[in-house]
Parts: structure tokens; sequence; C-alpha cells
């Protein structure tokens, strides 16, 4: 029987020229990263942490093409770790999406040319409405760099492999620099591994979806409370002892009337310099933060969080006559959400 012919299939790459050319793209792109180190010193990075901190609003990660896609990355890092951030595409912004911009929000550009185009039709929008933008690019005498309120600049960057207009070295740099970023605020705010667990759905959140406040809340025995009629140092003997930071005040009827908290006493001590003579009802908040036993626990948590005055870390569980049924603690949600149901059983 006569033996098939095999057609013969492509040649193997040489594995040395594979190793060489591998080691050649990865050389590239830690020079790259390496040439970082000179910016870390500069006090341009301490002054982009301080704004990224301090935003009050969204930060706005924008780019085009492949710098884009880092954009995009850089956005979602920074929203998993606390800092409120959209990748702002700069075509779709400029055809309706620059509705999105508000007054607190702070841009952040990404351009190795810092000559695209999409990017400076965007600039004049921002610069309208009072935002300001931190540019990175490998160009500080660019465009983007001198419409900007405050430049990166990573330095010029050598492309890995044959064709140098492929955005490989440029990327990784961009990316690392990103990363440095997001870290550098995470230790700024102190986020703490709950704080972070609690910022994904698939961790605290959604672990507390279907959790009432009732199944979390302090109650009985543990819940702080006095009488308007208390002295000061009766309240803070209760705080001390129920270590909730705080303790509600009730009437003879057990209704919520007020709440004083330990940054109260401090307060007041700085005030008068003695807490002596002085009664609960003298110096308590009214008409705090409540919440009922029967509504969600990721309520509860978002109430504290977005609280008008700022964030707090406490509500009163009231019944519908607004008799103190309990006190709900931020950082009980958070224990909660850390751990499975299983687990807290």
């Amino acid at each position: 029987m006569e033996t098939p012919s095999r057609t013969p299939g492509p040649q193997r790459p040489d594995s040395g020229v594979i190793a060489r050319r591998a080691l050649a793209v990865l050389e590239s792109q830690l020079r790259g990263i390496d040439g970082l180190r000179a910016l870390c010193s500069r006090p341009e990075l301490a002054t982009a942490v301080a704004w990224l901190t301090d935003c009050r609003g969204r930060v706005l990660v924008s780019g085009v093409g492949k710098s884009g896609i880092v954009a995009s990355k850089i956005a979602a890092s920074m929203r998993s770790t606390g800092t409120p951030s959209i990748y702002l595409h700069p075509v779709d912004a400029m055809h309706g999406d620059v509705g999105l911009i508000g007054p607190e929000d702070l841009g952040l550009f990404l351009s190795k040319s810092g000559e695209s185009r999409e990017l400076l039709e965007l600039v004049p929008a921002l610069q309208r409405l009072g935002v300001p933008i931190v540019s990175i690019v490998t160009r500080s005498d660019s465009s983007l760099a001198s419409h900007s309120d405050l430049v990166l600049d990573v330095g010029r960057v050598e492309e890995a492999g044959p064709i140098p207009e492929i955005p490989t070295t440029s990327t990784t740099v961009f990316q690392a620099l990103g990363d440095i970023l997001t870290l550098l605020v995470v230790w700024e705010r102190g986020l703490t591994p709950e704080q972070f667990s609690f910022l994904h759905p698939g961790g605290v959140l959604g672990r507390l979806t279907a959790r009432r406040v009732a199944d979390a809340m302090h109650a009985g025995d543990s819940v702080p409370k006095v009488s308007c009629e208390a002295s000061l140092q009766d309240a803070l003997v209760e705080m001390i002892d129920k270590r909730l930071g705080m303790t509600t005040v009730v009437d003879p009827d057990g209704r919520l009337v007020g709440i004083l908290t330990d940054g109260d006493i401090r307060r007041i001590l700085h005030r008068h310099g003695s807490i002596e003579g002085l009664k609960v009802a003298d110096v308590m908040t009214g008409s705090p933060k409540t919440i009922h036993g029967d509504q969600f626990l990721a309520g509860a948590v978002h109430q504290m969080e977005t609280n008008p005055g700022g964030p707090i870390t406490s509500l009163v569980v009231v019944d519908a006559e607004g008799r103190l049924e309990g006190v709900i603690h931020l950082h009980d949600c958070l224990r909660l959400g850390a751990h499975s149901p299983e687990e807290m059983a």
C-alpha cells in the first residue's frame, strides 16, 4: 500500500531567536518603568496625590486608543479603592457626555504624544467648568501639557519591538503610574481591608443585600442610653461602658430625643475645660439620624456614608413611634459583610 504524503507544516521559529526577542521586549518595559524613579521624587507627584485625595467630585480619567484602555483600568482601580472615578471617553464627552462633568471633578488625561486631538478638544469644556486637569505625558513641551494645571512627565519612552508606532512600553509605564497614584491615595486615606471588601458587590455589599438592620444592631442592655437630666459625667460612663462612642438620650417613655457622641464631649472639654455641672440636655444633639430595624443593612451603610453633613459611624434604630430599639454601627456592618453567613452563625 502506498503511504500518503503529508503536507509539511510551517517551520517552527528558532527558540534562541524567540528568547532574545522576548528578553528585548522585557528589557524595554523594565527600562520604561525604571524611568519613573525620577518622577517619584518630584513634587508634582505629591501634588497629584493631594488633588486626588481631596477631590470632592469624581476623577475623570481619559485617553485615546491604547491609552484610553489604560485610562479605563485606572478608573476602575480607583473606584474599587474608594475614589469615585469614571472613564470619560473623549469623543463621547464631546457628543453629550460632557454633561456628566461637575465643577468639583478632577481630570486625569493620558497621552504619550500630548497631541491627541480628541483630548485637546475636551480641554476647553473642563476649563469652562473650572475643572483642573492633571496630564500624564512623555513630553512636557506638548500641547496637552501646556494646557494642563499639573503635568506628570514620565520622560521619553522607547517602545519595544520592531515597529515603534505600536504602543507597548508607554502603556506599561502609564499603567504603572496609575497604580502608583491609586495606592498612594489608598495610603493617604487609610483604607482598611474591611473597607476595601465593602466596596465590592461580591464581598461585603453582596452579603449585606438580604440582611436587615435588626440582624446586626446592638439591642437590649448593650444599647447606651441616658435621660435628658443625666449629668455629662454619667453619660460619659455610659459611653465608656457600652463602647460605641456615643449614647442615646431618651425621654421617660423610651422615645429618642437626642444623641451625645465622644466628639461632643471633646468639644465641650475644649470649650469649657470641664464637664462638671453640665447636664446632657445642655449639650446633646437633637433629631439624630435614625433608621428602622426592618431596613436593609446596605441602605444603613449608604445612609452613614452619604450623610449630608459628612460621614457618620452609627444610626439609632427606632420603631414607628420613635421609641429606641437599638444602635447600628458602621464597623458592625463591615464585620458582618466580611464573613459569610455560615461563618457568622
